[in-house]
């Protein structure tokens, strides 16, 4: 076969192109394989809640899943297909779903080894005590897009079941929860003349109120009732809260707080909510109280002195003082780093091997403060807190820290004892969707 020069100059300059692909996808093929197995060996291969299944049979292997998750590194394409592989850093966005054009990504709670209890939703967040809806961290979906978008389904769906008869009732809607999902929840009664009430202990916020002092909050654009987008992406933890109180004031929400919501029972037809400030009457209720329920203790002698917190407000008053921190989380890992960085002589105890379950930015800046003020004792549990000292026992035997503070964050306790008291039937999830989660038709 005889070739022209025009066909050698052709494979001349096609040859070395093909080599080159081919040699970058045999390394990004290799780079996939080494990130799952990094994600399995340090425990990051478990989701913690809302996470993505992929349908190996319906994935095309486009990527677009990949490039649609915020978070970064959440999916890879692995062998063709897309795989979850540091899937305790998912947090639920749904946006790789969304991306996926084949319907091959579905929103999940749990897994066959680790279950998740959430309450029984519909797909309009009504619980199954009809009238009560649920949404936000409580409902097993957090972020603060997914809990204003919830919000604004529910009021949507009960203000189209209520007839007119409001005669004999304090308000058609009582919101307990001041937070994202009981904000947004609050503008949409305001915009379709609902009268209603926000309660929460605290004020505007929710869990934003517990982060340590220019936490950055990572969102993205919300449309709000009555008063538009949000401007930012990125935010301030104290720039969010003034924007939300300046929402609410020109939402004219109506909130009382500190108001303690404190017993929900149902009540010719429509409900009684109990706080410690009075009683009220109303035909719907909306919770959205969160997860966290009540700071769950370490149950060791001294933790009842004066000297433990759950919560780190502001880590600058902790200058020059000696602080432990216990937990293994984002918010154990971002109070400690924030301290050290506040001046603190910081020592954070974890009872683990490896931080499995931080996000990534998290790591990094762990990586970064750790040897700067902060000291970092891993596989260390909490034996004592006295005076003047803390007992830690790890793997080379008891550990003596002096210390003037500490701060226990490790989680809170689910508010299941509330939500069992006022009827709302609770369930597992393995690995199984909601039926409010997962679905084409609920993308926010």
């Amino acid at each position: 076969m005889n070739l022209d020069g025009t066909t050698i100059a052709m494979v001349a300059t096609l040859v070395p192109v093909a080599v080159f692909s081919a040699a970058r996808e045999h390394r990004r093929r290799r780079q996939a394989r080494a990130a799952v197995a990094q994600a399995q060996a340090m425990g990051l291969d478990q989701p913690v809640s809302l996470h993505p299944t992929i349908d190996p049979h319906l994935c095309l292997g486009c990527g677009g899943c990949v490039t649609a998750c915020p978070e970064g590194d959440i999916l890879q394409i692995v062998q063709g297909r897309a795989k979850l592989v540091h899937a305790a850093h998912c947090v639920g966005h749904g946006a790789c779903q969304a991306a996926c054009p084949n319907d091959a990504i579905t929103l999940v709670f749990g897994t066959a080894t680790r279950g998740v209890q959430i309450p029984e939703l519909t797909r309009h967040y009504e619980s199954n005590v009809p009238g009560l809806y649920i949404t936000g961290e409580l409902g097993g979906m957090g972020l603060i897009r997914n809990a204003v978008g919830q919000s604004l389904q529910a009021v949507a769906h009960l203000a189209a079941n209520l007839d007119g008869a409001r005669a004999g009732w304090d308000v058609d809607v009582a919101i307990c929860g001041g937070g994202p999902a009981g904000l947004a929840a609050g503008l949409a009664c305001r915009e379709r003349g609902l009268p209603h009430l926000v309660f929460d202990q605290q004020g505007l916020g929710g869990s934003i109120n517990h982060y340590p002092r220019r936490k950055l909050v990572l969102t993205s654009p919300i449309d709000l009732p009555l008063v538009g987008r949000m401007p930012f992406r990125e935010v301030g933890k104290e720039q969010l809260l003034e924007y939300w109180t300046d929402v609410a004031q020109r939402g004219h929400v109506d909130l009382r707080a500190p108001e303690r919501v404190l017993d929900v029972q149902r009540w010719n037809g429509g409900f009684r909510v109990t706080t410690d400030r009075g009683s009220y009457t109303a035909r719907r209720v909306l919770l959205s109280i969160g997860r966290r329920g009540t700071p769950r203790p370490l149950g060791v002698p001294g933790e009842d002195t004066a000297k433990v917190a759950y919560g780190l407000l502001e880590a600058e008053r902790w200058k020059a003082t000696r602080v432990l921190v216990v937990g293994g989380g984002d918010s154990a890992v971002e109070a400690a780093c924030t301290l050290a960085q506040a001046g603190a002589r910081t020592t954070l105890s974890y009872r683990s091997a490896a931080f499995a379950r931080i996000k990534p930015q998290n790591q990094t800046l762990l990586d970064q403060t750790r040897g700067h003020g902060l000291d970092v004792v891993m596989e260390s549990t909490v034996r004592a807190i006295e005076p003047s000292q803390v007992v830690l026992d790890t793997p080379r035997g008891e550990r003596r820290l002096d210390n003037d503070q500490v701060f226990v964050l490790i989680g809170g306790q689910p508010p299941s004892e509330f939500l069992t008291k006022v009827g709302v039937q609770m369930s597992w999830h393995h690995g199984d969707r909601a039926a409010y989660a997962g679905t084409r038709g609920n993308r926010r």
